[in-house]
């Protein structure tokens, strides 16, 4: 069984280091090449083995969709289903040329496989290994709380650092105000969550097609808990239950986009942004990348398509109101350095190795203009060992949580990482980007409570001119080894560490 590891969350057990990656290598164009070889061996190969793989097709601006739409019959493809709205129109086809043949059409702007493997059921596995208190643990956590807290909020350090605890004070949010979590399924039943949730604006995208059956947005026995988790850092109830959000009053919504496998292809994220954009929600977060590719290359024909189709979405959303919040990742890596080598791309199959430039080469959706781009901080407000970052590129920081060796928080929390929901009815612990990513998205459903006709750009200026302003921390040796493991540029409130700021809830309501 292989276990899908994505890299926008990280299993930090209890007091125990972090094993981040961080190379920089000259950029050797010869391995980009053979990267993009092997994965166009692989596509051809399960194509011409009589597996469909799956395609977006982007339709050139001016022509007409419906022309596009037969010649991808006559290239031997199927259309799962066109978005108009934005010229992607996504496809299954068994045929091994089918992008070379395709991209010959004259109404086509440019046509990608969204994946190297073929169109099968993968298999279900566990992503993450959320660590869950005892019974003994969570009573002792329960007797600590402090008067006026939800049981377990006394292990929140995340809370107060933003200043949420005091924003709540003021206002919970707005309950006309809807976060969607673009993520691997979300377990409404949860009573921390249940009084939040908001069905209309739940999916199941999976397939690249809205599912809107009955409970098709919640994850399956034994897929992972992460959405549900990120759902509780946005918006658990403050109803005396277990923890409280950054948001307690605005509502979340599912929008499910991990196959079985942990897999978040091209289509079920282009599907995601356009059902947010048409039902109403304000906010997506997005904690995640968008596979097989780690980084995707405009020198790649299969992976431009896919940036394009994303790219398209991500504006579609934008342009509707919807402000659009993602994880900068979790590698250590300088997103505005020169050069990284990029081991893991393409994830669902043979992995090659292929030196990127990230100025060329693009994380998605988190490197897409006009996306938010969030950076992690821990228990003691610096960079999180793990955490991307890059002048230029990380828009704000927010609390993702840390090895507790590494960053220790204030009692009561006994625990460097981030506490939330789990299916089930549960609570546990994770840490990576993906939990700093929903705590932006949390201050920006109550930035838009407290301004419900401020549009997306007002939405994120606000966000960064009430964040935290932060100087670059230097030296950075989060491991104490005398190594400098990561160098910060720039200056207070725009730096390549925490960007404008750690995100500040308590500015969100009262400015």
């Amino acid at each position: 069984m292989s276990v899908r590891l994505n890299r926008r969350t990280v299993t930090i057990p209890l007091g125990m280091a972090v094993a981040s990656a961080l190379a920089f290598l000259p950029n050797v164009a010869s391995a980009t090449e053979a990267g993009q070889q092997v994965a166009a061996a692989q596509s051809i190969s399960a194509a011409a083995a009589g597996d469909a793989l799956s395609y977006v097709v982007n339709v050139r601006p001016g022509h007409s969709s419906a022309d596009v739409q037969k010649a991808i019959g006559k290239a031997g493809g199927s259309v799962v289903i066109a978005y108009d709205q934005i010229g992607v129109i996504v496809v299954h086809s068994s045929n091994a040329d089918f992008a070379k043949e395709i991209r010959e059409d004259q109404g086509v702007e440019s046509a990608g496989s969204t994946r190297t493997a073929p169109l099968s059921p993968q298999t279900t596995t566990e992503m993450w290994a959320p660590e869950v208190l005892t019974d003994a643990e969570m009573q002792a956590a329960a007797e600590a709380a402090a008067p006026g807290q939800d049981p377990l909020q006394g292990l929140q350090w995340d809370l107060p650092m933003i200043k949420a605890d005091k924003a709540h004070e003021v206002t919970l949010g707005s309950s006309k105000v809807t976060v969607g979590v673009i993520d691997t399924g979300v377990d409404d039943t949860h009573p921390d969550l249940a009084p939040n949730f908001n069905r209309a604006a739940s999916v199941n995208c999976v397939s690249g097609k809205p599912n809107t059956a009955d409970g098709a947005w919640r994850p399956n026995k034994g897929e992972s808990a992460h959405g549900t988790h990120v759902a509780g850092e946005i918006a658990a109830a403050k109803n005396g239950i277990g923890v409280v959000g950054v948001a307690p009053g605005v509502k979340v919504s599912g929008i499910k986009v991990s196959t079985p496998g942990g897999w978040f292809y091209t289509e079920a994220v282009v599907c995601g942004f356009i059902w947010a954009a048409e039902h109403g929600v304000d906010v997506t977060n997005n904690s995640y990348y968008t596979d097989p590719w780690q980084f995707n290359c405009g020198d790649d024909l299969d992976q431009k398509a896919l940036v394009e189709a994303v790219s398209r979405a991500t504006k579609y959303a934008e342009s509707k109101g919807t402000v659009n919040v993602a994880a900068a990742g979790n590698d250590n890596w300088d997103l505005a350095g020169k050069s990284i080598l990029d081991v893991v791309s393409p994830n669902d199959g043979t992995a090659g190795k292929r030196v990127i430039d990230p100025k060329k080469c693009l994380d998605i959706p988190a490197q897409l203009p006009g996306v938010v781009t969030v950076a992690s901080v821990g228990a003691k407000g610096i960079k999180s060992s793990f955490s991307n970052y890059g002048q230029g590129i990380i828009d704000v920081a927010a609390p993702g949580g840390d090895s507790t060796r590494y960053q220790a928080p204030d009692a009561p929390a006994v625990d460097g990482r981030i506490y939330s929901t789990l299916p089930g009815g549960g609570y546990g612990y994770m840490a990576g980007t993906s939990m700093a990513s929903p705590h932006v998205a949390g201050v920006a459903a109550l930035i838009k409570s407290t301004h419900p006709e401020a549009r997306p750009n007002q939405v994120k200026a606000l966000l960064a001119q009430g964040a935290d302003k932060k100087e670059c921390t230097t030296p950075y040796d989060i491991n104490g080894d005398g190594k400098i493991d990561a160098v910060c540029k720039g200056g207070e409130g725009k730096n390549a560490f925490y960007g404008e700021g750690v995100v500040n809830a308590l500015n969100a309501v009262t400015k």
